[in-house]
């Protein structure tokens, strides 16, 4: 980060200005293009506390560290791949999942975790730890006014249809493929991410099947771009594309583009579709909805078609509710459920696993102890916020790290030697509190009250006899794997509250 420090501290209004400025002149963007306006809730820079600058400041520092991390992490796959001799003859395409973030807010975040936990610092709370940003000890998010100069020259951000939010960087990487003479151009033809599936079929010479193990699949609904890698000046093959995200919508066909922003629970009728001309107005700024009526009913009708082919409708806007079925009954993660996981495994997703935040949970370890044995039965989280539970000293502990505030629970008796199940045991009560327990064989050996029970406890997922990452616990070294016999760690959880469902839901959200 060191080689970022002060480069962003005269604000997002010069470096979106700047960066605008580069589009044009490299040939990213058509000269004509228009800077849209700051989008609504980002102030001017200069309207900011100084505290509020600072911390921008250095959260957009952080975001520019990491792009060059991930550019090495890039560069290593590429240098093995040469040292290989494979290089030329792969395929590498590298874009942008979706716009800049929004989910930074206004200010920033230092710990999204505790974003999404109600706990909402202020910059002038925050500011006390900003040292920590980029660091192990933060977990954090830029605000929204680095996010929009991210999307320069575009409006809004991802989860929108507008440009903000669709629009990103794409490069393809073919050597053998594309000739020389084409290496570094660019290409302004639209392409959506369905075709580069079809792109890779067409270039290896692969045509999928109608019909597999007697099931017929569903036809690739992509284009292959195959055509323009070779010849800059071949037409688009995707001609006609519609969006739908959370409720909002939008439909390019040919220069054209119709965009809903929806705001979730509000009725369609109530909203207004905008239309923009692409190949003038790239980053629409000139709303045409109201000169061009019988385009937008054409583009309208047209983005119907396409739902209806595409098996977009109905229309469901949810968002909580949408996450929340993958814990229904029949769901690969029922409401009331029991997960039961036997090592040796490796690290779990967070989204793939037995979530422990926001509910009431028991986490047993059936293990075959002997004298000395120790180290970690089943840990969830970093060193940030997590839940460790472990055996150390002949004890059974568990570690509840509410965001560096540790409650450790520390057997009051040894575990015997032999067949026996440990039990962590965590329950929510009333607001934010929660009761902590661990129990040998059911026999109590500990208890404690937490102030902040976590509804949501880390976006790094569980792993089973180690801490797979930075240590949960102040207790020990990370991976500190389990020396005994462990069978096996069955998580029994009960229902979800819905703060929890809508916290994972955005979390969720944060990870697409």
């Amino acid at each position: 980060m060191a080689k970022y420090r002060g480069k962003y501290d005269e604000g997002w209004d010069i470096v979106r200005e700047r960066w605008f400025k580069k589009q044009i002149a490299t040939g990213v963007i058509p000269a004509d293009t228009v800077l849209s306006p700051r989008n609504p809730g980002v102030k001017p820079w200069d309207e900011l506390s100084d505290n509020e600058q600072r911390l921008a400041a250095r959260l957009q520092e952080a975001f520019a560290a990491f792009l060059d991390h991930t550019d090495d992490q890039i560069g290593r796959l590429v240098e093995g791949l040469r040292k290989l001799g494979q290089l030329d003859n792969t395929v590498l395409v590298i874009h942008a999942d979706n716009g800049a973030s929004q989910e930074g807010g206004p200010f920033g975040v230092m710990h999204e975790m505790k974003f999404f936990n109600a706990i909402f610092e202020t910059p002038d709370q925050a500011i006390k730890d900003i040292d920590d940003i980029g660091g192990p000890n933060s977990h954090n998010n830029y605000p929204w006014g680095w996010a929009q100069v991210g999307n320069t020259p575009y409006r809004w951000y991802k989860q929108n249809t507008h440009e903000g939010g669709v629009h990103v960087p794409m490069v393809f990487h073919w050597p053998n493929g594309i000739p020389k003479e084409q290496k570094g151009t660019k290409r302004d033809q639209f392409v959506f991410v369905s075709d580069i599936v079809p792109t890779v079929y067409d270039i290896i010479g692969v045509t999928p099947p109608k019909v597999r193990k007697g099931l017929e699949q569903i036809p690739v609904s992509g284009h292959s771009f195959k055509s323009f890698l070779k010849d800059a000046k071949a037409p688009a093959t995707n001609t006609v594309q519609h969006f739908e995200n959370m409720g909002s919508l939008a439909i390019v066909a040919g220069e054209w583009k119709a965009v809903l922003k929806h705001t979730s629970g509000q009725p369609y009728s109530n909203e207004k579709w905008e239309l923009y001309h692409l190949s003038i107005d790239r980053s629409e700024c000139n709303d045409l909805a109201d000169s061009e009526p019988d385009k937008l009913e054409e583009m309208i009708a047209h983005w119907w078609e396409q739902a209806e082919i595409h098996g977009v409708l109905p229309l469901d806007d949810r968002g909580v509710e949408l996450f929340g079925s993958r814990f229904r009954k029949n769901s690969p993660h029922p409401e009331d459920r029991r997960y039961v996981y036997r090592p040796p495994m490796s690290p779990m997703p967070a989204q793939a696993s037995g979530g422990v935040g926001g509910r009431n949970v028991d986490i047993v370890a059936k293990v075959t102890y002997k004298k000395g044995d120790e180290g970690v039965l089943y840990a969830s989280g970093t060193q940030n916020s997590g839940i460790s539970v472990f055996i150390q000293n002949g004890r059974l502990l568990l570690d509840y790290n509410a965001f560096g505030d540790h409650t450790i629970i520390e057997s009051s008796g040894l575990v015997p030697e032999g067949d026996h199940e440990l039990r962590a045991v965590l329950r929510r009560g009333n607001g934010m509190s929660g009761y902590l327990e661990v129990t040998i064989d059911g026999v109590s050996g500990g208890s404690a009250e937490v102030s902040l029970y976590m509804r949501m406890i880390s976006s790094v997922g569980p792993s089973i006899g180690f801490d797979h990452g930075s240590p949960i616990s102040t207790r020990y070294s990370a991976p500190y794997a389990y020396t005994g016999e462990l069978h096996e760690i069955v998580i029994e959880s009960g229902p979800r509250r819905v703060d929890t469902a809508a916290a994972e839901a955005q979390a969720e959200m944060n990870r697409q």
